[in-house]
């Protein structure tokens, strides 16, 4: 294989196979250049840690699936290729037909078998000058030389590579701050026990008493899987009555749970699916050419310059569906004048909606509202705190049945889903000023995550059942997170909430950790900040500075800028290592339809990846002993399986409440 051009995917979750299904699509067009790629992956290869297909059926997907896939064009009436290949609700429809849908929610093992196929069908489809090799190893260190690159695995053998592709995923970041001193606490205490972020898939709940009481930090999405884990999981069944409620048989073997989080309140509900795949909320107003004619040059401000365009465009999604409903001839009249008073600013959506019919105004969506429904609320008890909580859950409830169409708040906030793309296009690469950069990510950015994605309504559904049978107790908002050492427990506790303290000797920390170059302890990460070959992206200078935590990359292709500031053409680096310079780099597929950012980034570092140039990057020798990192004697090849085998082998706060 020496004069074949050579290229190693490191990571082969969404991102990796995804870049494959291009590079495949790309050499099917013609090439004869001898190409030979390697999929790494230190897990599973073809679908990676997060998504690998031996995890149990309760670890569902947030998104509907026939909103996913992994291939960059639709079927057509030839075999599956890339470039052509089915959705994962076809490809589902395909295998399962009694329980496939476009509206179900799939299981992630599901999800990891789809991506397997995707990287089979790429694999089937390859040029004879093209071959596939894959490789079960974690990647400990890679280093650069005139010629390309060599890798170090966690095998001991070292792999050569002309083009080296980044997309290594799900870090899990050194604990530091409040969750580092809850962690060491439970060190120090047999009895006790804590389990960072992380997948609920790679948590030891099976190792978990029944008779413990599990205090869970967070009730987002991870949440309702850890949930369903420790009762389902356990034995236990959810029925549903004649009357329509869901009610829970435990099993005797579940722990009790205690859960908070900043908000109070489980993450809502998606709303029913009542859109086919390529419909999205449409960006008629809040659009990055907008945005840009009426805000000053450079840095943009989010609160000032962003917010109101991104809030406009939520009502006049939510007033439209509301015209819809009470004088649907009165629609195109009304949008058509927001759009025309646009043009001079910011228009007054509510104001224009009331001139045009709609009786009511005052329920537009409350972004800050919804996201914190109990702020500066207090409660006189836990009875009472469950009394409003449950009203809350039933009434989010009561509008996600209705839809997502038809429900005009559930489909005003998929606006937020819908237009993430516009805040990327306007914020990555240091498109925010510093100081709006970092509060963005502070307070905005939770509060978009907590009302774009939610859960199945069955789980929230679920999650009043065991609040009923006494199994779940929401604390309250503002939860706080400590290690009491009189009680020789982690507390829970919610000052709005008298009598809310709860006792846990076990502390699930639900949310996913935030990735920070700085804090991710795997060998390649560290080797890579020590030789210059990744650095930090800084947004600002001076005062202003703000250190992200993402690795610093070019524009598409994404290639990382080394200590020098010279780009390292050899490498590209896609998803969730970026994040921070990027935004939102977590989204795991591509969308049925025209291309999105997923599969158009996916392209750019396949056809970078292609390139035959020489490399260009700084001289990355190690700063410390060169023994620590660089193999002893001449880097080889390791012994390579025949094609297709493989060989064996949300930010962390710095305080609470969360």
């Amino acid at each position: 294989m020496e004069d074949s051009h050579r290229i190693v995917i490191v990571g082969s979750g969404p991102r990796g196979v995804g870049v494959l299904e291009r590079l495949a699509a790309r050499l099917a067009d013609g090439t004869s250049r001898r190409t030979t790629v390697f999929l790494v992956d230190a897990v599973e290869v073809g679908c990676g840690r997060i998504w690998r297909s031996d995890q149990p059926d309760w670890f569902l997907m947030n998104t509907v699936c026939g909103e996913v896939t992994m291939f960059s064009g639709p079927p057509d009436d030839g075999p599956d290729r890339p470039g052509a290949g089915p959705s994962l609700a076809q490809w589902w429809q395909r295998r399962d037909p009694d329980n496939a849908g476009p509206n179900a929610y799939a299981p992630r093992a599901l999800h990891g078998q789809y991506m397997r196929h995707v990287v089979d069908t790429a694999e089937a489809h390859l040029p004879p000058s093209a071959t596939l090799h894959r490789i079960t190893a974690a990647v400990e260190d890679l280093v650069p030389s005139p010629v390309g690159y060599t890798l170090r695995l966690s095998d001991g053998t070292w792999l050569r590579a002309d083009r080296v592709v980044l997309t290594t995923g799900h870090p899990t970041p050194a604990l530091t701050g409040v969750h580092g001193e809850l962690a060491a606490f439970a060190a120090e205490r047999p009895h006790l026990r804590y389990i960072r972020g992380d997948s609920p898939a790679d948590m030891p709940l099976e190792r978990i008493p029944a008779t413990s009481t599990v205090g869970i930090v967070g009730i987002g999405l991870s949440f309702y899987d850890i949930m369903y884990a420790l009762t389902v999981g356990r034995g236990g069944e959810f029925t549903e009555g004649p009357d329509g409620e869901v009610r829970y048989r435990p099993s005797g073997d579940e722990p009790r749970m205690a859960v908070g989080s900043r908000s109070g309140v489980p993450l809502p509900a998606r709303g029913r699916n009542q859109k086919t795949a390529a419909y999205k909320a449409g960006s008629t107003l809040f659009t990055p050419a907008t945005v840009r004619a009426h805000s000053p040059a450079g840095p943009l401000d989010f609160t000032r310059d962003v917010l109101p365009w991104l809030l406009a465009e939520i009502q006049l999604t939510y007033f439209s569906a509301v015209l819809r409903a009470e004088a649907p001839g009165r629609v195109d009249a009304f949008r058509a004048e927001v759009v025309a008073r646009s043009r001079q600013g910011v228009p007054d959506v509510p104001a224009l909606a009331k001139e045009h019919g709609v009786r009511d105004t005052s329920a537009a969506p409350d972004l800050w509202q919804l996201s914190r429904p109990f702020a500066r609320r207090t409660f006189a008890g836990v009875a009472d705190f469950d009394r409003a909580l449950v009203e809350a859950m039933r009434r989010d409830l009561e509008h996600a049945e209705r839809g997502n169409v038809d429900d005009a708040l559930k489909t005003s906030l998929d606006v937020l889903r819908d237009t993430r793309w516009v805040i990327r296009e306007l914020m990555d690469f240091a498109g925010f000023h510093p100081r709006a950069h970092r509060a963005f990510l502070a307070d905005f950015a939770p509060r978009h995550s907590f009302l774009a994605a939610g859960p199945p309504r069955i789980r929230v559904r679920y999650a009043m059942a065991l609040i009923e049978a006494g199994l779940l107790r929401v604390v309250g908002p503002g939860t706080r997170f400590t290690a009491d050492a009189e009680a020789d427990a982690f507390v829970l506790s919610s000052d709005a909430v008298p009598g809310s303290a709860v006792p846990a000797d076990v502390l699930i920390d639900a949310r996913i950790p935030d990735p920070d170059v700085k804090r991710d302890p795997s060998p390649l990460t560290v080797n890579l900040l020590r030789r210059g070959v990744w650095t930090e992206f800084v947004n600002g200078e001076g005062d202003d500075a703000f250190p992200t935590g993402g690795v610093a990359v070019t524009r598409a292709p994404f290639h990382p800028l080394t200590a020098d500031g010279r780009p390292e053409t050899g490498l590209t680096v896609l998803g969730l290592p970026t994040e921070h310079t990027r935004w939102f780099t977590l989204v795991g597929s591509g969308r049925p339809g025209p291309w999105n950012e997923f599969i158009r980034d996916a392209d750019a570092v396949a056809a970078a990846a292609l390139e035959t140039a020489p490399r260009t990057g700084a001289d990355t020798t190690p700063t410390a002993p060169a023994a620590a990192t660089a193999p002893a004697a001449p880097p080889v090849d390791p012994a390579l399986p025949a094609a297709g085998e493989e060989t064996a082998p949300a930010p962390e706060p710095e305080g609470v409440p969360v």
